[in-house]
């Protein structure tokens, strides 16, 4: 049984048409990057979305997909929001999900199930800087790297 699996998610999103193509991989902890992985991600297409909403849209179709809550995930994304999410969990549960003018927050559904699902699986979220040049690459940021170019590459497939 593994005990621990990497969960790496990216998005490209089409803000215009406000489409997008959410990307994920799950791999085993402490795997080694291996160009045949790239037939391991999972793509989906996601509509009405932004940029900010679609990584988020991904990660929690990722998670409610994918894992099993008895695995440790560590999760890889190039995504401040999320990384954040966390921390602004008291704040936003505090104030009901509303804006200083009251009004509910855009992605509030979306923040509500982030929380749901992380209360249910054992996730620590790891940020990667993503886009940087192949010779700055360790084996974690060329694992993220197979999800950002599916993900662009669906997108650019769409149009």
């Amino acid at each position: 049984m593994i005990d621990q699996l990497w969960l790496f998610i990216d998005g490209s999103a089409n803000n215009q048409l406000k489409v997008g193509c959410g990307a994920c991989l799950v791999v085993n902890a402490n795997q080694t990057y291996d160009i045949s992985l790239g037939e391991k991600v999972q793509v989906k297409t996601f509509e009405s979305t932004s940029s900010t909403k679609l990584e988020l849209q991904t990660l929690l179709w990722a998670l409610g997909e994918q894992l099993n809550a008895d695995k440790k995930v560590d999760v890889y994304t190039d995504s401040q929001n999320i990384i954040l999410l966390p921390s602004r969990r008291l704040l936003l549960e505090k104030n009901d999900y509303k804006s200083e003018k009251n009004k509910l927050l855009n992605n509030h559904l979306l923040y509500r199930e982030f929380f749901r699902l992380t209360d249910l699986l054992n996730c620590d979220f790891i940020k990667v800087k993503g886009h940087q040049p192949s010779r700055e690459k360790d084996s974690i940021d060329r694992l993220f790297t197979l999800v950002d170019q599916a993900a662009r590459k669906a997108l650019r497939k769409m149009y």
